[in-house]
């Protein structure tokens, strides 16, 4: 699984980019989001207030509900704004 993290989920994970195996049991994105909270720090930082977070998988914007799988590429972003 390829993890992008863009603005200033970038800056707190500490990285662009990552690839991942995640447990078996990961089967949604808020699954993934609690498994990237509990390896740091950074990644708790960047998660504390989903609000502020948008995912997109395969990108298609989703929900947290919305299944992961291996071999899927999972964007974490700030809202966009336009203007």
């Amino acid at each position: 699984m390829k993890l992008l993290y863009f603005a200033w989920v970038r800056a707190k994970i500490g990285i662009g980019e990552e690839t991942v195996s995640p447990p078996a049991e990961i089967r949604d994105v808020a699954g993934l989001i609690d498994w990237l909270k509990a390896r740091g720090a950074g990644g708790a930082d960047a998660f504390a207030d989903l609000s502020l977070i948008k995912v997109a998988v395969n990108q298609d914007y989703v929900e947290l509900d919305h299944p992961v799988a291996a071999g899927d590429e999972v964007a974490f972003f700030p809202p966009v704004t336009g203007g």
